[in-house]
Order: structure tokens, then C-alpha cells, then sequence
């Protein structure tokens, strides 16, 4: 049986932690930066957990970590 292959896409957006967690990056930090308070760019810099509805899916497009098709 051939190698699940992962999905290129999926693997540079999302980052899959040991716990399982995914984590996304947040929208609105690649322009217009200069009108957004430093407040707002530093919340926007942190990643975020996706949602449990959206883990299984992205799990299954990362084979090989952790809650991941394979492991």
C-alpha cells in the first residue's frame, strides 16, 4: 500500500502540536499595518487553535503527527 501523501497546502498554513492542537495564523497582518494599533498587531502575531470541527479535517491532510491518518 503506497504512503499517504501529505497535502503541501495544509502543511505550510497549519502547525500540529504533540497534544493534537492545530494552530492557524490569524488574517489581517500583511498590509496595512501602519493604521492598526500596536495592540491589534500583537493579538493578530499569536496563533490560534482551529476549530474542533475543522482539526479532523486538516489532520487527515497532515498524515504522520500526532491524531494525524497515520499517527
Amino acid at each position: 500500500m503506497p504512503k499517504i501523501k501529505t497535502r503541501k497546502a495544509a502543511a505550510k498554513r497549519f502547525e500540529i502540536k504533540k497534544s493534537g492542537k492545530v494552530l492557524r495564523r490569524n488574517a489581517g497582518m500583511r498590509h496595512l499595518l501602519e493604521w492598526k494599533s500596536s495592540k491589534q498587531r500583537h493579538r493578530l502575531k499569536k496563533k490560534m487553535v482551529i476549530s474542533p470541527s475543522d482539526e479532523k479535517r486538516v489532520q487527515q491532510m497532515i498524515p504522520g503527527h500526532a491524531g494525524g491518518a497515520n499517527g
